[in-house]
């Protein structure tokens, strides 16, 4: 008789759908992490903070109301770190309280500590008292999440050389920054210390930034971060950073030197798989950390699962969930169906990106004939009293049949409404569905319309003329 018949480790977005979908089918369900971590990276140093913060610079900058109250308007002069750590750890206390309800109220054992394994069908936990306690479990899932890659070359001290848990815990707004890597944390974060005056520069070693979207989406987000004065620096590498006593002087190999109060490193993810004693279940990690799993998210050894960060590409908060609760299902016996393809991504950069689907360079690429139908939002009357005047919707139609190939959004409410989209696409629909539905006047939403109706004119244009 074992303790669980389904233990977790790690209480991130994936450890807790796993834990309440076993739950939920009966089982007798642990949960395993440090009472400091409950929710995971991404309630205590990711997802939430990140966004919190984003949104408290918003309101408080009063950046995305500068097209109708001009470009010197702010909701307060002097923006101090306590400003935006307040409303952080407001929602981070709310997210932490809902989550321990929720396991509370599907009956999920809470068990605080760190837990590393002793054989393949238990586990020691360290509860900080000097005395681990062994817990045995039939199946267990492996959800212990992420952490900032740090380079051994370089020197954190989490006040001047930052990562990104370390640089939402700053003690002051920094006048200058460099950023280095322009993968999504880090124009997010780039985008966001632009908008409270910091004058950043952002280092990357390849020719652009974010080489998953589309091109022309991107090319927006460069023209508002530099008109925030941003400077990039693509093509280049840091060589080394020296801390000086009021900053940091950052070298690059081509010999730029750049002055700077913070650096921040956003290096990639490493896997939080160094304590887990993993070798002792019969499991082992890549160098990066992340563990192998097969369809079902199942590891070498048959009754050990692994989702989340921890098993890679895509490591989203949002497919973390979803492989959780699959991977529960499965090792419950209970029928899952497969993740759907169409998948989208949100960056939450000011102004935000989202997409699904396929980019034009992709669509170009395979040879597969398309048609753009674009909405900007300043033709929208939501989108003048939002304020927003640069914001934009492009869809990606096939003019064989009109189905929906991509869907790319830009500016307010990117990440929202692009599920009108995805919805679209994932049932089947083509772009007549979107010219002949009615949407609320006045929304945002409604640029599916503008944008289908951009595309429709463009394809009987050319049916016209080619017949």
């Amino acid at each position: 008789m074992y303790d669980y018949d389904l233990l977790v480790l790690g209480s991130g977005p994936s450890g807790q759908k796993a834990a309440i979908a076993a739950a939920k089918l009966g089982r007798r369900v642990g949960i395993v992490d440090r009472r400091d971590m409950i929710g995971g990276v991404c309630i205590n140093t990711g997802t939430v903070p990140s966004k919190t913060l984003r949104e408290a610079v918003l309101y408080l900058t009063g950046l995305s109301q500068r097209d109708l109250y001009g470009s010197s308007y702010r909701v307060k002069e002097e923006i101090t770190v306590a400003d935006l750590a307040a409303r952080t750890q407001h929602v981070i206390e709310r997210q932490t309280d809902v989550i321990r309800n929720q396991l509370g109220r599907n009956r999920v054992a809470l068990i605080t500590g760190t837990g590393r394994f002793a054989d393949p069908h238990s586990i020691w936990v360290d509860g900080g008292s000097g005395h681990d306690t062994r817990i045995t479990f039939d199946k267990a899932v492996i959800a212990a999440g992420t952490r900032p890659a740090r380079p051994d070359s370089v020197d954190f001290d989490d006040r001047t050389i930052v990562d990104s848990d370390g640089v939402i815990n700053l003690q002051a707004v920094p006048r200058s920054m460099v950023v280095v890597g322009a993968g999504v944390i880090g124009m997010e974060y780039a985008s966001m210390f632009a908008g409270l005056g910091t004058k950043v520069t952002v280092v990357e070693r390849r020719d652009r930034m974010l080489e998953f979207c589309d091109e022309e989406i991107i090319e927006s987000l460069k023209y508002h971060l530099r008109d925030l004065s941003v400077t990039f620096r693509f093509g280049e590498e840091v060589a080394a950073v020296e801390k000086h006593q009021n900053a940091a002087l950052c070298i690059l190999k081509s010999g730029k030197k750049i002055v700077a109060d913070t650096v921040m490193y956003s290096a990639g993810r490493q896997g939080q798989t160094d304590d887990l004693a993993l070798d002792a279940a019969g499991l082992e990690a890549d160098k990066r950390g992340r563990i192998s799993v097969d369809e079902h998210y199942r590891t070498s050894v048959e009754h050990i699962y692994a989702v989340g960060d921890v098993i890679g590409f895509p490591a989203l908060a949002s497919t973390s969930m979803e492989q959780g609760r699959m991977a529960a299902q499965h090792a419950c016996g209970e029928p899952a169906r497969e993740l759907q393809e169409l998948q989208p991504i949100g960056i939450y950069t000011i102004p935000e990106i989202s997409f699904v689907g396929k980019t034009e360079e992709e669509l170009t690429n395979s040879s597969t004939p398309f048609e753009v139908g674009i909405a900007r939002y300043r033709e929208l009357a939501r989108g003048q009293i939002v304020g927003d005047s640069y914001g934009m919707l492009k869809l990606l139609v096939s003019p064989q049949d009109g189905r929906l190939l991509g869907v790319h959004v830009f500016g307010t409410g990117a990440t929202e409404i692009v599920h009108i989209g995805q919805t679209v696409m994932g049932c089947g629909g083509t772009v007549d569905y979107l010219i002949d539905t009615v949407f609320n006047y006045p929304t945002l939403s409604e640029a599916y319309k503008v944008a289908a109706l951009d595309a429709a004119n463009k394809i009987r244009n050319i049916t016209r003329i080619d017949g």
